[in-house]
């Protein structure tokens, strides 16, 4: 594939970008207490709930305060608005019906919300540093600084995963989250194989785990390949002496149409209450029962999760997928569905099509996003890499290997991915 200058330059260029994020995730933010804010961290039992849970998704920069400490939450979070709002506000569901202006209008909205969302919450985790005497100078002039630096770092992030989706290979803010996600995964191990040697974690429980982690993810990557096939017949024309149409084809509807956009949102949905009732709950000490059950580590947390997987899939499929659309461009074409008229019946059929499978698919994504929590916090493994992030890493990969072997095809190369078993 390196033979391809186009494809080389896309993959040494998303390599860069995510280069420069690593970078910054080792960058401090001036005027803060490391060392005491490790050790606050590890003491709180409900605050560290919540930062391990989000330092997972950040690659360790939240934890640490540096200068990406927010990753590129705000920008997800304020996607998520603003595709709500996009289907409930009459003025921004025009303007997503208006093609490429409208996209950029919507976008402008989004970056705009982002920002303020990053001033929000870096003022939160600035106001929360200082009551918990982590600042070494409090005060306006800290808070100040720290809401610049971190927003600026957000809106940095932000720009670097813009950069990828146009230039690179992949979607930039899955890939971002999927670099993250990994370079927390070797001090996750180390933690794990300490706690073996140390006699606080049996063997066995530690190699059932990683052997359910292998299973899991040979799940996901079966799943991930499944398909429904919706066999297409093109009408015969005659134009002049030659003939046209006359063949078969299909369309193909994966199990899993819209990748790991669900859990990204549901996980980024999720930091807010965990943010909120960790930080009230930590000048509170009354209402500790209330973060136990909302903790990462609750069955509350679990249910949560899964409801709001099985609701992005849905929401985000409604948005992404068109059954109008499709039935109308397979009409202009020549081409109908066997046993069903073209037109209407065909956008029915496709929407029939459409909610069965992501029912299959909305289920699969949230059951194997929290299997793996439940396992890990039944057995009390010190391992952090739960079922979301599990999800992310496999599928992010998947997404991004089937875009290169799309390329490669394109380009006349034979690929590299191996045909998988299609289920109808």
């Amino acid at each position: 594939m390196f033979f391809i200058s186009d494809l080389r330059k896309k993959l040494f260029f998303t390599l860069g970008v995510l280069i420069i994020d690593r970078l910054g995730t080792y960058i401090p933010v001036a005027g803060i207490n490391i060392s005491k804010l490790g050790a606050f961290l590890e003491q709180s039992k409900n605050l560290g709930n919540f930062f391990s849970y989000i330092d997972t998704l950040s690659g360790g920069a939240l934890g640490s305060c540096t200068l990406f400490a927010l990753g590129i939450s705000p920008y997800i979070t304020a996607s998520i608005a603003m595709q709500l709002l996009g289907q409930t506000v009459p003025t921004l569901e025009a303007l997503m019906k208006e093609g490429d202006y409208g996209r950029k209008v919507i976008n402008q909205y989004t970056r705009y919300l982002a920002l303020g969302l990053s001033i929000f919450w870096s003022f939160s985790y600035a106001m929360l540093l200082e009551n918990q005497g982590l600042v070494l100078a409090p005060g306006w002039g800290f808070r100040i600084s720290f809401v610049l630096s971190l927003a600026a770092g957000a809106m940095f992030i932000m720009w670097l995963g813009e950069q990828i989706s146009m230039f690179g290979i992949g979607n930039g803010a899955s890939i971002i989250i999927f670099a993250g996600i990994i370079a927390r995964f070797p001090s996750h191990v180390m933690k794990t194989i300490l706690s073996v040697q140390a006699g606080y974690l049996n063997p066995l429980a530690a190699i059932f785990i990683a052997i359910a982690f292998l299973a899991i993810i040979g799940c996901i990557v079966f799943l991930e390949k499944g398909e429904r096939k919706i066999p297409v017949q093109y009408a015969r024309r005659i134009v002049g002496r030659r003939v046209y149409g006359g063949q078969s084809t299909f369309i193909p509807f994966k199990i899993n149409t819209v990748g790991v956009m669900p859990v990204i949102f549901a996980s980024t949905f999720l930091q807010l209450p965990l943010a909120l009732v960790g930080m009230l709950a930590n000048r509170l000490p009354s209402l500790s029962f209330l973060a136990d059950i909302i903790s990462p580590r609750g069955p509350l947390f679990n249910v949560f999760e899964f409801l709001l997987i099985i609701f992005f899939t849905y929401f985000y499929t409604a948005i992404v997928f068109n059954p109008d659309e499709l039935a109308e461009n397979l009409k202009k074409s020549g081409g109908f569905i066997p046993g069903v008229r073209p037109g209407k019946k065909t956008a029915e059929f496709f929407d029939y099509i459409l909610n069965r499978i992501g029912l299959v698919g909305a289920v699969y994504l949230a059951t194997l996003a929290i299997i793996p929590n439940i396992m890990i916090y039944g057995l009390d493994i010190p391992f952090y890499m739960g079922g979301t992030a599990l999800l992310i890493v496999v599928g992010v990969a998947l997404e991004t290997s089937s875009q290169v072997e799309s390329y490669l095809i394109e380009h006349n190369y034979e690929g590299f991915l191996s045909t998988g078993r299609v289920r109808r």
